[in-house]
């Protein structure tokens, strides 16, 4: 649905729409037409969009999870964490605010002109 090709089908139908109004003199069942398709268009293009963002998170997901997963050093428990409760996540956020807070502090006591690795 997001190609351009479902863009001018849509001009398309505006356009003829748009046409169609003196013949019909512009009535109220002219512009309920109109009303009512964009209405149920809106309505399931809000279900096709909600669809096509799970599935690409879920991807996104599964790429990372592949990604912790092939190195090593890395924590294999952040697989799958977006299957934690809301106060499990808050505990790692504050865990990765503490190292973001170690790190700023270490390039604040670096001596100028020190290159970080």
């Amino acid at each position: 649905m997001g190609s351009r090709w479902a863009f001018v089908f849509a001009v398309g139908v505006i356009v003829m729409w748009g046409v169609t109004g003196p013949i019909y003199h512009y009535s109220d069942t002219w512009q309920l037409i109109i009303n009512t398709g964009t209405t149920i268009v809106t309505f399931l293009m809000v279900f096709l969009i909600q669809n096509t963002q799970n599935r690409d998170a879920r991807a996104i997901n599964l790429k990372l999870n592949e990604l912790i997963e092939s190195i090593k050093s890395a924590r294999n428990e952040m697989i799958d964490i977006e299957h934690l409760s809301d106060a499990e996540l808050d505990v790692l956020a504050h865990r990765y605010e503490a190292v973001r807070e170690k790190a700023a502090e270490r390039h604040l006591a670096e001596p100028k002109g020190a290159s970080s690795k």
